[in-house]
């Protein structure tokens, strides 16, 4: 019965995007303004760091929760504040993930969420901008700056709300939040890349 509806999801979503195919992709300037909520089931952030030199070793952040205004003709009023559950962190490992909740890493049962909130958006391309903010994690409050890219903007076929997407990179130092085990055998850079949904509030 599961594989029979997953058969019949499967067939609408086709049956959906096959509908459009073909249509020219939305310009950056024709997305709608207005103010949007996290869509936290397409919304991910990935965490990056070295271990021990050998290789690189990634765990990813679900659960997403936050607003977005925006108003593409005034890229530079975009306001983004964005929270994730530390409770939520899933490397595939779960006594690795233990271990990151617990206190000698992100602390989640002090500091349950990572939180993000822009200060100033700056458009750097036709569909890139740089998004400056604060970042506030392990009790600790740091500037970071988002490079972020306009993935694209429409109806979702599936549940009709008006949805836009980002990818967006960037780069910390565990350290300055007071996350130290490892270091630096496990590296104190952090690679961080996101993608995220958004759906526009009706």
């Amino acid at each position: 019965m599961k594989s029979i509806r997953f058969s019949a999801l499967a067939l609408a979503c086709a049956a959906s995007f096959a509908a459009t195919a073909g249509t020219a992709p939305i310009a950056p300037q024709s997305v709608q303004a207005g103010t949007y909520a996290v869509e936290s089931h397409h919304t991910l952030a990935e965490f990056t760091v070295n271990h021990f030199g050998f290789n690189d070793f990634f765990g990813v952040l679900p659960g997403a929760t936050g607003s977005l205004t925006l108003d593409p003709k005034a890229i530079a009023a975009t306001r983004l504040d964005i929270s994730l559950p530390v409770d939520a962190i899933s490397t595939t490992n779960a006594t690795l993930d233990g271990e990151l909740k617990g206190a000698e890493w992100f602390d989640g049962a002090k500091y349950p969420t990572i939180r993000f909130v822009s200060q100033k958006v700056v458009q750097t391309g036709t569909r890139t901008a740089r998004i400056v903010g604060t970042i506030t994690m392990h009790g600790v409050s740091r500037p970071l700056v988002l490079d972020a890219a306009f993935g694209g903007a429409g109806v979702n076929p599936l549940d009709k709300a008006y949805t836009v997407g980002f990818s967006a990179t960037a780069t910390l130092k565990r350290s300055d939040f007071g996350i130290t085990k490892y270091v630096p055998f496990v590296s104190d850079e952090v690679r961080i890349r996101i993608t995220a949904a958004f759906e526009k509030a009706k």
